[in-house]
């Protein structure tokens, strides 16, 4: 019995040093879980000392310890409400003492990373007075792996994974024009395929301009509405874009109808409050490298250009009531690129960057929301491809990393669901002749 107890303690301590080595999820999950909530519960007033997160004694108690001659107080820790393992870490529901402060948290992440011995900590203020900590077990950054179960829903798609085990979401209802900036190689790719793989399957329109001759968007050409693959075609499809949302706005005018008799809930001001047989289909804009249409060398490209910018600054300021969002990506993003970039950018809530070579390209993401996240994105390491940090309009910031998603895997949704794609009449002259490809290509090699 004796050889039997020992073999099988040996069994489970080496499943679970196998399974931290290979398999750090299902270490967590099976043996770390356990042993982290029990270091937390054990340790936490000691921690909370030792991180200078415990306040004073109150008066009325050191009064009378001093009238009584009882010994003096000790330090009061704040009250920890309930612990909560998760699939990649904890949570802690953590009630502040008076006097402190949700900053004093956010400073000590830190330290507490150290004393509890986890990978990652991070902390935020749900409500005055409660704080919610969340540890991550493991780095699950450097092998992504998207939770089998995902809130999906109209033009809201999961993306990425953040440092913290949660889902990084694209919502256009919430944040309807975005920037992603990043150096050659940083994975910017990657996020571009998974968003549309992602969008491919809702019913919304593609419009794609990649001036590299395509060679990022075309073979996803299947499910695109209308496609540029050049700077003058892209010029001319901006204004047409920008017709078609003045056309939108002439029919949510004629459908407001306000009158006195008109139930508030009739009164719109977007595409979301028309009839659904009167609502256009939203337009989600893919421009691969915005660069390419800020940089000129000739007058005629200048006019071009200025044309270009017009559009996009227009479509960026109005575009989100007539259901037209913006997804913006390129290696930099600043005045350099000439007049009007400025404004665009004002109208970009949404910012990601990915690994950048230098701070002042970072700074053109985040300068204006945060210097921790500039600093962070100067940081993301070379062999971490897809890894970027988001910004907030409130200052907060997040490191994440989009799971890969091969061009196989996007080409391959975008055939799926090639029925979706919707006929926009005003694009027309812009959509992408997919059926001709297979038959060019024999006469073309033939011909070589």
């Amino acid at each position: 019995m004796r050889w039997l107890l020992l073999a099988g303690l040996v069994a489970v301590v080496g499943s679970a040093l196998l399974f931290r080595w290979r398999r750090p999820a299902w270490y967590w999950m099976t043996f770390g879980a356990v042993f982290a909530m029990a270091k937390v519960r054990l340790r936490y007033p000691s921690v909370m000392d030792a991180c200078d997160l415990t306040v004073a004694a109150s008066r009325f108690r050191l009064t009378l310890a001093r009238w009584f001659g009882w010994e003096t107080p000790m330090q009061r820790v704040p009250r920890l409400l309930w612990i909560k393992p998760t699939r990649t870490g904890l949570r802690l529901r953590i009630r502040m003492r008076p006097g402190q402060d949700a900053f004093d948290y956010s400073a000590a992440v830190d330290r507490l990373r150290h004393a509890f011995g986890v990978h990652q900590v991070t902390s935020r203020e749900i409500k005055p007075g409660t704080i919610e900590i969340a540890m991550t077990g493991y780095d699950v950054l450097k092998r992504v792996q998207m939770p089998a179960r995902v809130d999906r829903g109209m033009l809201r798609v999961p993306v990425a994974l953040c440092e913290d085990g949660s889902v990084h979401y694209r919502n256009y209802r919430e944040v309807p024009h975005s920037i992603t900036l990043g150096a050659v190689g940083s994975g910017k790719s990657v996020t571009q395929r998974r968003v549309i793989r992602e969008l491919a399957a809702q019913r919304v329109a593609l419009v794609g301009i990649d001036c590299k001759n395509g060679v990022e968007l075309a073979p996803l050409a299947h499910r695109f509405s209308a496609l540029a693959d050049n700077a003058d075609d892209a010029a001319d499809l901006l204004e047409a874009l920008v017709a078609r949302m003045e056309a939108i706005y002439q029919v949510i005018r004629r459908e407001q109808r306000i009158s006195a008799d008109t139930s508030d809930a009739e009164i719109t001001a977007d595409i979301w409050g028309l009839p659904e047989h009167l609502r256009p289909v939203p337009v989600v804009l893919t421009i691969d490298e915005i660069a390419e249409l800020a940089l000129f060398t000739t007058a005629r490209e200048k006019k071009r250009r200025e044309r270009a910018v017009v559009a996009l600054v227009r479509l960026a300021q109005l575009g989100r009531a007539a259901g037209i969002f913006l997804d913006i990506y390129g290696q930099r993003f600043g005045s350099e690129l000439g007049d009007g970039i400025t404004m665009l950018r004002a109208q970009l809530t949404g910012r990601t960057s990915h690994r950048v070579n230098d701070e002042s390209s970072a700074k053109m993401a985040f300068g204006d929301i945060s210097p921790h996240a500039v600093f962070a994105a100067t940081q993301i390491r070379n062999d971490r491809p897809g890894m970027a940090v988001v910004g907030y309009s409130n200052g907060e910031w997040r490191r994440i990393r989009s799971a890969y998603t091969s061009m196989r895997e996007a080409v391959s949704a975008c055939n799926k669901h090639a029925d979706l794609t919707p006929d926009l009449p005003e694009l027309a002259r812009f959509r992408p002749l997919v059926d001709l490809a297979p038959a060019e290509a024999p006469a073309m090699a033939e011909a070589a």
